[in-house]
């Protein structure tokens, strides 16, 4: 069913399984501040221990020995290397874990998938204006050199940052993840900008200095919903729907898979709502500068995260103030033939994961595609006996079949989906469960 080019991993992010969040000289992230900040996060949870992966990596290293994965994606803490951001001050302790890892991975025949950034800003650079801030961009390039030159010569499959569109919208938007920020309308774009620059320093910076020698593969992954309209014989709908595509997917894919630049759809909404709202100001959709190195072709491979689908209805661009909702002028509603799992939002869609990775190759020129995240939740006390579960990765595993003749695709499940459960893992290790007791 599957090409011998498959691969079949698991993966994690730092900040949810290592806990250690003070340990050998660890610098703070944005997100030990955010959810030691009262009210942030459900019940008060923090990362502070979260999985202990941080002690019990060996223990990690037998379940995905025992699981037979030929891939593992893991992440990067980069204030757990660089406890103030920049390369002034190198925490050695922490090198030594991440090249532990790294080397019991390859010694069990197992390739590593390395995240540079997924989500946890060292809170020294967020004081400096965090993804706000122009200068960001040469700071995550210099993290990023480190990183190849330090792990690079046993890494050759790396993702620089992982869902820009989250990290713009949750973050400084919405104000739900770290930083929490909430001025909407207008930071979001100027964050994901910041990080589509960052991105293409980075790759410039491998594909020039440690290509050649290092011979491995870099892109960012991004997350998408699939989107269809509520109704398929309303042309408003359908707009609706491709607009939908444009903010969550295109917003970052079309710069660099396709023309260079944000895709016209998107761009043209933003300022038709800007002239409507009497917003004078520059587009708040920014424009890439001459002086940045090219963001076109700065993917080696495409990295998608993928949870669940919606029906889209025009709608929504009638606010009176800014916003992205404002913006996007589509509201997204629930099939209600879809079943729910775990949380409100996350209905159960296989069949919307083929026709996204459809839409994938059909618009990006069929790239070779890496599913970088996917997954189940579940509310309350873990399940061993977990027969929704595995019919969800069963549902899922066929849907990719369909799909897979076609594109090098593979399958990597990753982490919870919900903020609330921001200290378990989506796909939750039994051995690891019985160490805990």
């Amino acid at each position: 069913m599957f090409p011998p080019n498959f691969a079949w991993g698991a993966a994690t992010s730092a900040y949810q399984i290592e806990g250690g969040w003070q340990a050998d000289e660890k610098g703070l992230s944005i997100w030990d501040t955010f959810c030691h900040e009262e009210g942030r996060v459900f019940g008060e949870q923090n990362g502070d221990v979260a999985c202990s992966s941080y002690e019990l990596w060996e223990t990690d290293l037998a379940c995905i020995q025992q699981l037979g994965l030929t891939h593992y994606r893991l992440s990067l803490a980069w204030a757990r290397l660089l406890p103030d951001g920049t390369t002034r001050h190198v925490n050695q302790k922490g090198v030594q874990y991440y090249n532990k890892v790294i080397d019991d991975l390859l010694a069990c025949n197992v390739s590593p998938m390395v995240t540079l950034y997924h989500f946890d800003l060292p809170q020294a650079l967020q004081d400096r204006g965090g993804w706000l801030s122009p200068s960001i961009a040469t700071l995550f390039d210099d993290y990023a050199k480190f990183c190849f030159q330090t792990f690079g010569d046993r890494v050759r499959l790396w993702i620089t940052i992982n869902e820009p569109y989250v990290c713009a919208k949750l973050g400084h938007e919405d104000g739900i993840h770290a930083p929490g920020l909430k001025e909407k309308g207008t930071l979001a774009y100027v964050v994901g900008h910041n990080m589509l620059r960052a991105h293409a320093m980075a790759w410039h910076s491998y594909d020039s200095g440690y290509r050649a020698e290092q011979r491995g593969a870099v892109s960012l992954a991004l997350n998408s919903d699939w989107f269809e309209p509520l109704d398929g014989d309303c042309s408003e709908d359908a707009a609706a729907a491709e607009r939908e595509l444009s903010f969550t997917l295109g917003w970052f894919a079309w710069p660099v898979f396709v023309t260079g630049d944000y895709p016209e759809m998107m761009r043209y909404a933003i300022d038709a709502q800007s002239s409507r709202l009497g917003y004078t100001g520059a587009s708040r959709l920014p424009k890439f500068s001459e002086g940045d190195p090219a963001v076109l072709g700065t993917a080696d491979f495409f990295a998608l995260n993928y949870y669940t689908s919606r029906k889209v209805k025009a709608g929504g661009g009638r606010e009176q103030t800014l916003s992205m909702k404002c913006d996007r002028d589509a509201e997204d509603v629930l099939d209600p033939s879809w079943p729910v799992c775990g949380v409100s939002w996350l209905a159960v869609v296989p069949h919307g994961l083929r026709k996204l990775l459809q839409y994938i190759k059909d618009t990006f020129s069929n790239p070779a595609v890496y599913i970088t995240e996917n997954g189940f939740a579940q509310a309350g006390p873990l399940q061993i006996e977990d027969a929704q579960r595995c019919e969800f990765y069963k549902s899922t595993i066929l849907e990719v079949a369909k799909d897979v003749n076609n594109t090098l695709v593979a399958l990597v499940h990753l982490r919870q989906v919900e903020l609330s459960q921001v200290l378990e893992l989506a796909l939750r290790f039994a051995v690891r469960q019985k160490v805990l007791e």
